[in-house]
């Protein structure tokens, strides 16, 4: 079950690290994970979402793909495309009002957002709600970054690779080229995702040997 409190982990300590070695390990963690996500994602608890644990897997830079590449309309009207994110980090997290654990990340998410200012950006991928939803919820949690509509999947289908289908929440950590070097699968832990957005802020590698989760 998610949480509804970040995990007291830091990144030093008890976050595990996948192994990237190639594309069948880059669509998840381990035959295992994949096979419990499709588990929960088949059950009739009708919570509507999967409940990842909060691990993370990093991408070292030679085992990277290609840079994300997708187009979807922000809440605003605006469009946003990969091609737009390139030139400094950028976090996407996956999310919708009714998911819980989305619920308990929002402010860290935003906390995080005003830390790095313009260094990163930081965009939502909104897969459920209609605007006046999604809306009422960034009130509610104070998020001031935008979010994608993304009901009819667009954005999700460009980066299923990444993504697990239903694992809601996911958040990407996208280097400078816009590729993606770090996955949180779950909620995620502030401090976390703060040292992943740091290491492509100062161009560092992934800093983890690479294990199996």
């Amino acid at each position: 079950m998610p949480s509804s409190s970040p995990r007291p982990m830091t990144r030093r300590g008890l976050f595990s690290v996948a192994t990237v070695a190639g594309l069948a390990v880059v669509t998840g963690c381990s035959n295992k994970d994949n096979s419990d996500l499709s588990d929960q994602a088949n059950s009739a608890d009708g919570k509507g979402y999967i409940s990842g644990d909060g691990s993370v897997t990093e991408f070292s830079k030679a085992k990277r793909g290609e840079p994300v590449s997708f187009e979807g309309k922000l809440f605003g009207g605006e469009s946003l495309t990969g091609d737009q994110l390139r030139g400094k980090p950028s976090v996407l997290n996956f999310w919708y009002a009714g998911c819980a654990p989305c619920r308990a990340e929002a402010p860290h998410l935003q906390k995080l957002s005003q830390e790095f200012g313009d260094k990163v950006n930081f965009y939502g991928i909104n897969l459920r709600d209609e605007q006046g939803t999604a809306e009422a919820f960034e009130r509610n949690f104070g998020i001031a970054y935008p979010s994608v509509e993304d009901r009819a999947g667009g954005v999700l289908m460009a980066l299923s690779q990444y993504v697990p289908a239903q694992a809601v929440p996911t958040t990407l950590v996208l280097d400078s080229q816009g590729r993606v070097a770090a996955r949180v699968l779950g909620q995620i832990d502030e401090s976390t995702v703060r040292s992943l957005v740091q290491d492509q802020i100062d161009g560092k590698d992934a800093s983890h040997p690479s294990k199996g989760s």
